[in-house]
């Protein structure tokens, strides 16, 4: 590894204050960033970093260090970046936070193709059904599904509007009854995906009314996709993205619950930390990655 990448290493090294979670983020292991930034020590002849059992720190030689080369990295990264996206050049690499249900089902086909084209790009995926703070760690960009943003300091991109609806196995409505009204799913298991613990509401909608009902029931998952498995187990009623649940709906696994009844719209999103202008890699994969869904997803069921 070269002296320019030794100081990278350490200035992430730095700035999480964790060998394990630079390591993450750089894509290597701990001991190989543990290695570069003693090598980098032994070069210099001087301690930068203060390793205890719970955090790392600089010294007060790595805190002048890191001062003085951290606006070089900078300005040389900056400066690549820009030769590259002036010469239209597609490469570097690419981090990108995506939800779990949609990456496990859409991402393997875009990454494979978007290989094909752009041999020179490469990009890590970190599936999580958590809400990322992308600026914080250090995300090129994130694909949500969700309502309107709130964070103002990100950029934002919709894609298209993703349909939802509330499902149930046959043999659930059978032994529980078929709901015919919003208020009956308040005598009904249903099943609530949760955040940080708190029951969903549902808001459904018809001819202008809206009904108001929490989806109380014994189980509450932070995933669509396990969501759906305990749906077609039989287990309650559930409101789920289209995508997810569309081939269990095919073979007749599960089916449609109050039909008439909407939900307010959500979006499948990109997410950019706040640019001033998109980088080419982080523009070009954006392009593809909107170009493919709405090519499969408008010619399909899904839509």
């Amino acid at each position: 590894m070269g002296e320019l990448e030794a100081i990278r290493t350490f200035l992430t090294v730095a700035d999480q204050s964790s060998f394990s979670a630079a390591a993450r983020l750089l894509g290597m292991t701990p001991a190989s960033v543990t290695r570069t930034v003693s090598g980098l020590e032994e070069q210099l002849g001087v301690q930068l970093l203060l390793r205890t059992t719970r955090k790392v720190s600089l010294t007060s030689a790595g805190a002048a260090y890191a001062a003085r080369v951290a606006p070089l990295a900078e300005g040389l990264a900056r400066a690549t970046e820009e030769t590259r996206d002036l010469q239209k050049v597609t490469a570097g690499s690419l981090r990108v936070s995506a939800p779990m249900s949609l990456g496990m089902k859409v991402l393997p086909t875009v990454l494979s193709q978007f290989a094909i084209i752009h041999p020179r790009t490469s990009v890590a995926i970190e599936l999580s059904d958590r809400f990322v703070d992308i600026v914080q760690e250090n995300y090129d960009l994130a694909i949500r599904i969700s309502g309107p943003p709130t964070d103002k300091s990100t950029i934002w991109r919709k894609i298209r509007p993703v349909p939802r609806l509330l499902v149930a196995a046959p043999s659930f409505l059978t032994r529980q009854g078929t709901p015919k009204v919003p208020e009956d799913l308040t005598t009904l298991e249903c099943l609530s995906y949760h955040d940080q613990s708190k029951t969903e509401t549902w808001e459904l909608t018809r001819s202008g009314q809206t009904r108001t009902v929490e989806a109380r029931g014994r189980f509450a998952i932070n995933n669509g996709d396990f969501l759906c498995k305990l749906a077609v187990e039989g287990e309650g009623i559930a409101l789920l993205p289209r995508f997810i649940v569309q081939e269990e709906l095919q073979k007749g696994a599960l089916v449609e619950v109050l039909p008439g009844w909407s939900t307010p719209e959500i979006w499948l999103t990109l997410y950019y930390p706040p640019y001033e202008q998109l980088p080419l890699r982080v523009a070009t994969f954006s392009d593809f990655f909107e170009a493919f869904i709405k090519e499969s997803w408008d010619a399909g069921p899904t839509s």
